[in-house]
């Protein structure tokens, strides 16, 4: 699994700093190649309606959350999601699909985010993203295509753009020079819809294009669901995840008071050093460790005396994506899945 990686702060930067300004003829070379790529024909459409999750920009955007979210309320809708994911981090990640078993597989094996998926919904993890939907397509009704947004090798049924509120775009430049994949003028043909997570100002410019383009745009936040088991406790709050200090504020407003921090890549491999580390810190100042779910499972399926300590004293802050108007956007997804099963009906799909 990777050791993690920590997006440059530059890159929020509402004004392009001098390393974007340096590394923005790299990023009109990447976000022109991207879309280029991104407007190919795809290669392979399955049997079952396909439903991308993606975002704009590289970075935590609250993802799997959202896929959590989208797959129960799909479920109360009559239908049977399955999520396909690259399973990233993950040591089977290779060629050939695997479907996750949260009872055998862990978070090295497929991921951490594919974990918790499994844990939900059946999962197939495969950076081919072809491949994956073979085996995904006899799992259910629909694929919830977990990222893939950029990938035009699968014909996708609905794409969906989750952008977080507060932080956006960034500075507006593409790789490397800020967090952009693409030009959003050149992304956001290809959404359905825009779905904006939290609160803030920095998604307004991406709204107002969506909007331009007549793209409905739907509004969410991350809430704790199980607030009371951190509630007036002083915690010292440890992750590994793309935008961690969303955990920070998920602790404060479930209501405990995050005394110390430490913070480490995404996807972050933790060591028997760091769990120590973690371990010590608690006990010197009486706090309650705290984890996020993710995290969690990344501490499992080891056999190490600190880090099995670690995973048995933290406590786990649940959080969950809540839609203002879920039934607006389910209305959407089932107009375009029966137009793809009409379709279907008429036209034989392409073999995977």
């Amino acid at each position: 699994m990777s050791g993690g990686w920590h997006s440059p702060a530059f890159w929020w930067q509402a004004r392009p700093s001098l390393a974007a300004r340096l590394l923005a003829p790299l990023g009109r070379i990447y976000g022109a190649v991207t879309a280029a790529r991104m407007d190919r024909k795809p290669r392979a459409r399955p049997k079952i309606p396909v439903i991308c999750i993606g975002n704009l920009v590289a970075g935590g955007s609250g993802k799997t959350p959202f896929a959590l979210a989208l797959a129960g309320l799909l479920a109360d809708a009559g239908e049977r999601p399955v999520f396909l994911t690259r399973g990233y981090g993950g040591r089977l990640s290779g060629a050939t699909p695997v479907q996750v078993e949260p009872r055998h597989h862990t978070a090295a094996d497929v991921g951490d985010e594919a974990l918790l998926l499994a844990g939900c919904r059946p999962t197939v993890i495969c950076p081919d993203r072809v491949a994956g939907a073979s085996i995904a397509e006899t799992l259910g009704s629909v694929i919830l295509m977990d990222d893939g947004f950029q990938n035009p090798s699968l014909e996708k049924t609905v794409s969906l753009v989750l952008l977080d509120a507060a932080s956006g775009i960034g500075n507006g430049q593409c790789l490397p020079a800020g967090p952009l994949r693409a030009p959003v003028a050149r992304q956001l043909p290809h959404g359905h819809a825009l779905v904006v997570a939290g609160e803030g100002a920095g998604a307004e410019p991406v709204r107002s294009a969506a909007q331009a383009r007549a793209l409905p745009v739907f509004e969410a936040r991350i809430e704790p669901c199980n607030a009371a088991l951190v509630d007036g406790l002083s915690v010292l709050a440890f992750s590994g995840i793309g935008r961690p200090e969303k955990f920070v504020e998920s602790l404060t407003r479930a209501g405990a008071t995050v005394v110390g921090q430490r913070f480490f890549g995404d996807h972050h491999t933790f060591r028997e050093a760091e769990a120590r580390q973690l371990l010590d810190a608690a006990n010197a100042g009486g706090l309650t460790l705290v984890t996020t779910a993710k995290d969690h499972v990344r501490l499992g399926g080891v056999q190490a005396p600190a880090l099995n300590e670690l995973a048995a004293r933290s406590l786990v802050l649940e959080v969950e994506m809540r839609l203002r108007e879920p039934a607006g956007l389910v209305a959407l997804l089932l107009d375009r899945i029966a137009a793809f099963r009409a379709r279907s009906q008429a036209v034989s799909p392409v073999s995977l």
